[in-house]
């Protein structure tokens, strides 16, 4: 429910819709190299009740998200919150998906592969998500 109204709540910020422009890209200092950071946000709501279990999102995560950014991730436990539109203060439990990419905009296409699959696997509407430019290195 929340990505629903997460996303929403961007339609209405960016006038733009939930599609992504990629960030300039940074100025780094050496060994660090410009990358964008992908913030995915998934709520865990199910619209017809109940929640995505901890066994569902680790299914999700191996067969739609690891196989498009192998290289690595992060995932993190988060609790959102909204306002909805008759005004009351929504609260869900949430996946926060951090991914860096070098390959800008190339990335584009797998995170909408991720964002169409979590919608058809669980019922949503939507995935809040921010990109920002970064410097990245190991």
């Amino acid at each position: 429910m929340i990505g629903r109204l997460f996303c929403a709540a961007a339609l209405a910020l960016l006038a733009g819709g939930c599609v992504s422009t990629p960030p300039p890209p940074a100025t780094c200092t050496a060994p660090l190299k410009p990358a964008v950071q992908v913030d995915l946000y998934f709520g865990r709501d199910k619209p017809a009740g109940g929640e995505v279990s901890e066994a569902e999102w680790a299914a999700f995560l191996a067969e739609a998200v690891t196989p498009r950014f192998p290289d690595g991730l992060s995932v993190l436990a988060v609790e959102g919150q909204t306002r909805v539109p008759s005004g009351a203060i929504v609260r869900e439990r949430t996946k926060l998906l951090v991914v860096v990419v070098f390959d800008a905009p190339a990335h584009e296409a797998k995170v909408g592969e991720i964002v169409a699959a979590y919608n058809r696997r669980f019922g949503q509407h939507g995935v809040f998500r921010t990109e920002r430019a970064v410097c990245a290195g190991a």
